[in-house]
């Protein structure tokens, strides 16, 4: 925790009430990347609801200092999202994450949500490696992964994009986080 960033906290989505909230940060300008902006309300929830439901997908609701501030999704790459697009590994976890609007910058904030994702996806021992596949044009997002140890492996193809296939092992992770934790 941080003066800036305040303490970061996660709590399962709740589909339902928190669907509103999800709505307006899923259809804003600045999540283009997340491919929901025509989503109505109704579409939300949906979607929410079939994460919810789905054996190899969660999302999480995160808070700073108590109120939203960002969304984190877990799936199993395996099964969902990157099924038949890689070769799966015992370990491995997928990840989304996206940061809430607002008209207020705080410096440094975003890369202590994916940081406090990330380890709360290796803090179960079961977890060796996480994936992403964001798209190739996110460069923003590509730093951030980056800045948390992840090493991009190649250019994939999916049904809604064109995504930057990346790991990040425990290893890498801790690296990256000492690394940075030494320069301030």
């Amino acid at each position: 925790m941080s003066a800036t960033t305040g303490e970061l906290t996660l709590r399962p989505l709740d589909p339902l009430t928190d669907a509103e909230l999800l709505h307006g940060w899923v259809t804003h300008p600045k999540a283009a990347f997340w491919m929901m902006q025509d989503a109505k309300l109704p579409d939300v929830e949906r979607e929410y609801m079939a994460i919810a439901a789905a054996e190899h997908h969660d999302a999480f609701l995160g808070l700073r200092d108590g109120v939203p501030a960002f969304l984190m999704e877990r799936y199993d790459p395996a099964h969902v999202e990157l099924a038949g697009l890689y070769e799966p590994q015992p370990g491995d976890v997928g990840m989304h994450f996206l940061t809430a609007p607002s008209d207020v910058r705080v410096p440094g904030f975003t890369r202590a949500v994916i940081t406090k994702v990330m380890a709360t996806l290796f803090a179960d021992p079961a977890t060796r490696r996480v994936v992403v596949e964001p798209d190739v044009r996110n460069t923003a997002v590509h730093a951030l992964n980056e800045a948390v140890g992840f090493t991009p492996a190649h250019v994939i193809q999916k049904p809604e994009k064109e995504a930057l296939l990346s790991f990040c092992t425990r290893e890498q992770f801790e690296a990256a986080v000492s690394e940075r934790e030494l320069a301030i």
